[in-house]
């Protein structure tokens, strides 16, 4: 029997235990950024309200007169833009710390995560996507906004070397992202 694994694990079965923290949320969150459809877009407009926020300082600093509204606003809204996936984060966590210890096992069926309250189990066609960090596996839903995700911190693995099984389970079940 595998080190880690519980009484009636099978050697396809990944087990993780961790509690959830604010990072791991924000870091699922800034992943999500980076493929889903709304992030992108959100990416596109901080992108744009920062350089209507240049072009009207470097006006200003042409000689030109500027209107301070347009100067201040576009950037006051792109760094709230910046700071939005940190307030998310902030409200999922909250209510993740409620649940307390958070344990996973990934096996060849799906993912089932127990909490002290309850548990669910999500089979690969329900989250068919995930993406892989330094500090934890994701994964996502296939919607285009990829609104559900199930993170799998790497600190919650009992070997390093789990990280290694884990990976090979979601790469013959899910595609990355």
């Amino acid at each position: 029997m595998d080190k880690g694994m519980g009484r009636d694990a099978s050697p396809e079965t990944v087990e993780l235990t961790y509690r959830m923290t604010m990072r791991d949320f924000s870091h699922v969150v800034w992943e999500r950024r980076r493929f889903s459809r709304s992030g992108r877009r959100g990416n596109l407009v901080i992108g744009l309200l920062f350089c209507l926020a240049a072009v009207q300082v470097a006006a200003g600093a042409a000689g030109a007169e500027v209107d301070l509204f347009l100067t201040v606003w576009p950037a006051l809204s792109a760094v709230m833009l910046l700071f939005l996936p940190r307030m998310q984060a902030r409200a999922v966590q909250r209510m993740a710390a409620r649940n307390g210890v958070f344990r996973a096992a990934v096996t060849d069926d799906g993912v089932t995560v127990t909490t002290d309250h309850g548990s669910t189990t999500v089979n690969w066609s329900g989250q068919p996507r995930y993406r892989e960090s330094a500090e934890l596996f994701t994964l996502y839903s296939d919607d285009k906004n990829a609104t559900c995700f199930t993170p799998l911190p790497k600190r919650g693995l009992a070997d390093p070397a789990d990280a290694d099984r884990l990976r090979a389970i979601l790469d013959r079940h899910l595609s990355r992202v």
